[in-house]
């Protein structure tokens, strides 16, 4: 049965196959149908039940590692998305969520040929630095968690809760470093931090947009344009087929004002946002949102489009954290700015070895 050595993790609020480039085929071309046998694609009734995938675009992920020759990164991270459908990769974007899995993964396969280590200065784990290069950005975002042991490994046990995921474990700090411009060479591809487009809602209204290209391209629009409030749940949304095709329209004419192509159907992705409702904002929460991604609303805030909204959030601010609502709870972003051009901005997350072997990859 042929089968190729592999790991299964969850990363966030995302799972995915995470491989070793090595244990790949030189020829990129051979990954197609691997990655789609793998994942159990293409598949019709879109539940992937003949493989690793779980039926939604966040449980369609593949994840490629390799030790990195380039200066300021320890490992390459190629992210791919399995289109569930029909089996073909799309490597548009990175996964924010999966990258917090890159890290620990790195460690635990001794990649590193030298960890930057920061002894505890109290009894319990030590905290490694991991810098990993997302090919698909060509950003570095430094992972910072604890590990433990002798060889050093990820230290999986914690007390942080992230919302959207059951139980506690070890925080891990990620750093997107100089995270605008993935696509499109600059965070506001437009020139502008408002954008009115041609497309017009239910009442015959030009949209008005944010579009940023910060970690991953966004297509930010005011819910309240489109007849929707905070009580929408993402399963109240995907119900809304008018309102799924409007939104549809909308990200094809960001795609287009960003310079993209507007038939890739992973970026940009729509990031709907509404005011805090007064009882939220009591808590402290400045922002609510849906996200929208391959074609399907999120239950919760995709990382990479929680930076994306923390820094369409944060105004002039030289540093600040934006707190953020989203349906499985919330998140906090920290970002900081040097005049308009975000330096780093800052998430938490949590990731664990689900399954460790070989995966079939015969179709």
């Amino acid at each position: 049965m042929p089968a190729l050595r592999a790991a299964f993790w969850r990363g966030g609020v995302c799972n995915a196959l995470i491989f070793h480039k090595a244990d790949l085929p030189k020829d990129r071309a051979a990954w197609q149908p691997i990655f789609a046998a793998a994942m159990g694609s293409p598949d019709p009734y879109g539940r992937q039940l003949n493989g690793m995938g779980g039926g939604v675009s966040s449980l369609s992920k593949i994840c490629i590692v390799s030790p990195s020759a380039r200066q300021g990164a320890d490992v390459d991270f190629e992210f791919v998305q399995v289109v569930i459908k029909d089996g073909q990769l799309d490597l548009a974007s990175n996964c924010g969520n999966m990258t917090a899995a890159i890290g620990p993964f790195s460690v635990d396969n001794g990649l590193l040929k030298k960890p930057i280590i920061e002894p505890a200065s109290s009894p319990g784990p030590t905290s490694c630095t991991v810098r990993i290069f997302n090919t698909n950005t060509r950003k570095v975002i430094h992972s910072t968690f604890s590990v433990s042991g002798d060889p050093l490994k990820f230290h999986p046990g914690g007390t942080y809760e992230m919302a959207g995921v059951a139980g506690a474990a070890s925080r891990i700090c990620l750093s997107f470093i100089f995270p605008g411009g993935t696509q499109t060479d600059d965070t506001l591809p437009t020139g502008s931090g408002t954008t009115v487009l041609d497309t017009r809602n239910e009442q015959g209204l030009r949209i008005q947009a944010t579009l940023i290209d910060l970690a991953n391209p966004g297509v930010h629009v005011d819910g309240r344009a489109l007849g929707l409030d905070s009580s929408t749940t993402p399963l109240d949304l995907d119900k809304l087929h008018h309102k799924m095709a409007l939104l549809e329209k909308i990200r094809r004419e960001g795609a287009e004002k960003m310079g993209l192509d507007p038939d890739i159907a992973s970026v940009p992705k729509i990031v709907i946002v509404l005011p805090p409702t007064a009882e939220a904002a009591s808590k402290g929460i400045h922002i609510q949102c849906l996200v929208l991604s391959m074609g399907q609303t999120h239950k919760a805030i995709p990382l990479t489009l929680a930076l994306n909204l923390g820094a369409a959030s944060n105004g002039v601010d030289a540093k600040k954290d934006v707190t953020i609502q989203h349906p499985s709870g919330t998140i906090k972003v920290g970002v900081e700015l040097n005049g308009k051009e975000v330096e780093s901005a800052v998430l938490y997350s949590t990731a664990r070895l689900l399954m460790l072997g070989e995966v079939n990859i015969e179709a």
